[in-house]
């Protein structure tokens, strides 16, 4: 089928879709919407024979699904209508939930049902339940839906339903002489990612995110102590550890606490983002940071996390990175409020160059990467300094640099990126600019296998019949590459066109970053997503 993909953005779900119909052979388009003429010029141009909507903020106009059947996704069970569904969902504890894929009428997230499907709801951040369990179930149902469509079956009537608004804030609103931890929680994940939780701290006003139970105590209320860059406040019945804050207001950027507050004279627990567990011959580096991105400082603890690691008497490190994401590679919003981003730039590529550099030369341990969550950018070049890449099936990767502002790379894409692929499939990952799955990455040399238990892959790994061999292997394919042509000289040459990225007079770099973590509307569609106005 013609399908377009109409969305507010190409967000993570509208990602996943892409990729899902894409494999099964639709012609896809996608227009962002950005105006009622627009979508009707859209579908002009491409003519779908239909329109899907992952991810929508206003209603599809009458004058598009009169002319077009319009399926809309909707993260909530059948009859539940409103946009803010997985808000609900986790303020009132739900414990299992559904999404609803129901055909576009007057009458908001009122029209007949296609497909939907149910999951077991976490306690997370809605965020969280969005990427995973709510696109898996999204997914599955779209996918049921159009099967149907195409078999010419009908859908069923809506059930009835009210039209529930977002919640509002005083229902939101945390009373920090009262409210449990638990309840604490539920709040902020309720509005964790978007919009955040409001709050005051000190007098000033933040929304708040990356909230979890800290194991402290003191009067409720009050800022107790630190861990890392996040802040722990004491509740009731113990603390909360919340690592991100945003200030009010339109020209703010969601950055760690301790970017926003005075945390010098309270007591720390240390950083809690990077964990190290020894099971048998494997020893495991988790490190879940917000988002995926990877600051100056994280990148350079988190290499001395591994070198320590590759001290130890163990054969396998594996690098499995956090649920939600394992690497989205540098963290463009501490860039942003730098003094100078471009020198904060520098700094952050260089760490995690040397972090790179540290994976690639170990040669006294083998090396997995186990991609549980989504990666992008140069955390995706970063995965492939392992020796061995495991992805599980579902996450959505981005390997390119493009999108920001022509940025070059680096992470020694340009050492490990042809040790994987053709000269031909290295072009289409880094040109493509498209989202990926994981069949495609190992199509493409990107992943080695799909994930289904990382220990025991690695422990495999470990196994002492073949280890030695490995070993050996890895260690001679790295003497004969650095001969070749060393890995500084591939560092020197991809971090000479950074520099000109960061400090040369073309500045589409600092201007993309801006737009992007401001989230400056769009004024059009990116022609790579949409063919029909190429």
């Amino acid at each position: 089928m013609r399908i377009l993909l109409l969305a507010h953005s190409f967000n993570s779900l509208t990602q996943r879709v892409w990729i899902e119909l894409a494999a099964r052979g639709h012609d896809l388009a996608l227009e962002l919407d950005i105006a009622d003429s627009v979508t009707e010029e859209a579908i002009a141009l491409f003519r779908p024979d239909l329109v899907v909507a992952p991810f929508l903020k206003r209603a599809i106009p009458a004058s598009v699904w009169q002319a077009v059947r319009c399926l809309i996704i909707h993260p909530g069970p059948p009859g539940d209508r409103g946009p803010a569904a997985l808000d609900w969902a986790i303020l009132e504890g739900r414990k299992e939930w559904e999404v609803t894929v129901l055909e576009a009428v007057a009458g908001f997230d009122a029209g007949p049902v296609w497909a939907h499907r149910g999951f077991a709801m976490r306690d997370a951040t809605k965020g969280s339940l969005y990427r995973r369990e709510a696109t898996e179930a999204a997914v599955e149902a779209l996918v049921e839906a159009i099967a149907k469509i195409e078999a010419s079956e009908k859908p069923l009537p809506a059930p009835p339903g009210a039209f529930r608004p977002s919640p509002p804030l005083s229902l939101r609103a945390i009373d920090w002489q009262h409210d449990a931890t638990a309840v604490i929680l539920r709040k902020i994940r309720s509005a964790d990612g978007a919009p955040g939780l409001n709050d005051l701290i000190d007098g000033h006003e933040f929304r708040l995110f990356d909230a979890e139970a800290a194991g402290m105590s003191g009067p409720p209320g009050r800022l107790v102590g630190c861990s890392g860059d996040g802040v722990i406040r004491a509740t009731k019945d113990g603390a909360v550890r919340i690592g991100q804050l945003k200030p009010m207001g339109p020209q703010s950027l969601k950055l760690p606490a301790a970017h926003y507050l005075t945390l010098d004279a309270l007591p720390d627990l240390g950083h809690q983002d990077i964990a190290y567990e020894e099971r048998g011959e494997v020893g495991m580096l988790s490190f879940p940071f917000h988002n995926g991105a990877m600051s100056t400082g994280q990148c350079q603890r988190l290499r001395d996390a591994f070198l320590e690691a590759a001290q130890r008497p163990t054969r396998v490190i594996l690098l499995t990175g956090g649920a939600d994401y394992w690497s989205n590679g540098i963290h463009l919003g501490c860039i942003e409020a730098a003094d100078s981003p471009a020198d904060e730039s520098w700094a952050n590529i260089n760490a995690i160059d040397d972090l790179a550099e540290a994976i690639i030369t170990c040669t006294s341990h083998l090396t997995v990467a186990a991609l549980e969550g989504n990666a992008g950018a140069g955390g995706v070049f970063l995965a492939l300094a392992a020796d061995l890449v495991l992805m599980r099936p579902g996450i959505v990767l981005n390997p390119h640099y493009k999108g920001m502002g022509n940025l070059y790379g680096s992470e020694y894409w340009t050492y490990l990126l042809p040790r994987r692929a053709t000269p031909e499939q290295a072009h289409r990952i880094l040109e493509a600019r498209l989202p990926m799955g994981v069949d495609e990455a190992l199509s493409l040399g990107l992943a080695d296998a799909p994930l289904h238990d990382a220990l025991a892959q690695a422990q495999a790994l470990a196994e002492p019949a073949g280890f030695a061999r490995k070993l050996a292997e890895k260690r001679k394919n790295r003497e004969q590459d650095e001969a070749n042509k060393p890995l500084a000289t591939y560092r020197a040459q991809e971090l000479e066109k950074m520099r000109q990225n960061f400090y040369g007079f073309d500045s589409s770099y600092h201007v993309a970053r801006y737009h992007f973590m401001f989230k400056s509307p769009k004024s059009r569609t990116p022609l790579y997503l949409a063919p029909h106005r190429r």
